[in-house]
């Protein structure tokens, strides 16, 4: 396993895809190439496997495989690549939407507050657009509307106030004068949870997340074969929400359309019921796998 990000329910999302020797597959996520090493071993010397990843430092962890295409890109564009390759569909897709390990680690980057360190939390490190621009130039309303959207915080209006009102003073621009500027938001007891809920409304609305998650599954579902696997771990209740709602209906509303005989019509086969959450020994092992769930499907 990769040091730089520890795989979650690694053998579970993989052989969901359950992999053809000389199929061609993709790893929306790279990161630390651990799920994108397990396809590899799993295919023969005529598979391919496509890997996506935005962020530079995931690119060096690429092992050297002529199997293996990386491609330094946001996996919103998995159609457009796909497509202008000249492969004419995949057998199946593999995404982990988690951040990395080693994004949160590496303290400058600006995904955690765990260390103080300057706000950026781009997954793009060449994105204009950063976590402190965020802080310090959006309105009070948008804070409110981000932290209640993609944070789901209790009263996000009021940690948008008290942001506005320390930004007045100075603009806000490391995670510990972010941290400073809500404590009154929460205690001891509470302090972990809500900054979780507001750095991740943050990253969220930094990177888009949401819309290239749309975009993705969109393109995922276009360039699948019949019968193609789509295995994709998430990690919070919107992205959940997003992934089973597409996945049972077609769509990221969860809009239901039945035919003539009441049936629901999707264009998948749904292969988890319910979703298969990571064990106790894998839990205990890597506590960020904790709210990992994985959701499975297969194209009709």
């Amino acid at each position: 396993m990769s040091e730089y990000h520890v795989p979650v329910l690694l053998d579970e999302s993989v052989s969901a895809l359950d992999i053809k020797s000389n199929g061609i597959y993709v790893d929306a996520t790279f990161g630390g190439g651990g799920h994108s090493r397990e396809i590899l071993n799993r295919l023969g010397p005529d598979g391919r496997l496509i890997s996506f990843d935005r962020d530079t430092d995931a690119i060096g962890n690429a092992p050297d495989d002529k199997r293996l295409i990386l491609v330094h890109n946001n996996f919103r564009f998995v159609e457009n690549f796909v497509r202008y390759n000249g492969y004419n569909g995949v057998d199946g897709i593999l995404a982990d939407l988690g951040v990395s390990s080693h994004q949160f680690n590496s303290g400058e980057r600006g995904f955690s507050f765990r260390f103080d360190a300057p706000l950026d939390m781009r997954m793009n490190q060449k994105a204009q657009k950063n976590a402190a621009q965020i802080v310090n130039g959006y309105t009070q309303e948008d804070l409110t509307r981000i932290f209640k959207l993609y944070g789901e915080i209790d009263k996000p209006w009021r940690a948008a106030e008290f942001i506005c009102k320390a930004r007045a003073i100075a603009p806000i621009e490391t995670t510990g004068q972010l941290s400073k500027a809500v404590e009154k938001m929460y205690n001891q007891q509470t302090e972990h949870k809500f900054l979780a809920k507001l750095y991740q409304a943050l990253r969220i609305e930094v990177n888009m997340e949401m819309q290239a998650l749309e975009e993705f599954l969109k393109g995922a579902l276009t360039i699948l074969k019949s019968g193609g696997r789509l295995s994709v771990i998430t990690y919070h209740s919107l992205e959940d929400r997003m992934v089973k709602n597409f996945m049972k209906t077609g769509n990221t509303e969860g809009e239901v359309k039945k035919d003539f005989y009441g049936k629901i019509e999707s264009p998948f086969e749904i292969i988890t019921r319910k979703p298969i959450v990571p064990t106790e020994e894998e839990i205990s092992s890597n506590t960020r796998s904790r709210s990992a769930k994985l959701r499975v499907a297969a194209k009709i």
